[in-house]
């Protein structure tokens, strides 16, 4: 359970466009369809950043997924890089009509609407170290049981 009278980060923080919502499905059905990966939202990482999408795979790796809109989003958000050091692959998520000539070379790509996703770049893997991969499991693994525990019980507030 979360620390007395803390607050569980909440599955959407309310934040997101619609198209964000639209491209956070999309990249899940893939994760889960082509990848068998299991997917988190809104993850919060040790370093005080948020995952948009961390996804776990059958053999414990770890990606995750930066979800940008549109053009805006990306030009002001410079704080990507520092979900790199949390996972063995690093992505980010478009729209199909935002360009991808805008992204990185060097990073991951999908496109993806409401429906499917598609990888456009494979992103490099860099392998976690494993004091850090056991440290993020076991806070994954304690986010989707309060998680759980929240949507069996929503009364039972901490």
């Amino acid at each position: 359970m979360a620390e007395w009278g803390a607050e569980l980060p909440p599955i959407t923080d309310l934040r997101q466009s619609p198209n964000a919502l639209r491209v956070q499905r999309g990249v899940m059905r893939l994760m889960r369809g082509a990848f068998d990966f299991c997917c988190y939202t809104e993850v919060p990482l040790a370093n005080g950043r948020r995952a948009d999408i961390l996804a776990v795979g059958p053999k414990g790796e770890i990606w995750i997924i930066e979800i940008k809109s549109s053009l805006v989003d990306f030009q002001v958000d410079r704080k990507w890089p520092n979900y790199k050091e949390f996972c063995d692959r690093f992505f980010f998520a478009k729209p199909p009509e935002l360009d991808p000539d805008i992204f990185p070379q060097e990073e991951g790509l999908i496109a993806a609407d409401a429906h499917d996703a598609a990888i456009l770049r494979m992103a490099a893997e860099t392998p976690l170290p494993s004091a850090r991969r056991k440290a993020l499991m076991l806070k994954l693994a304690r986010l989707g049981a309060d998680r759980i525990h929240v949507l069996m019980d929503p009364e039972d507030r901490i």
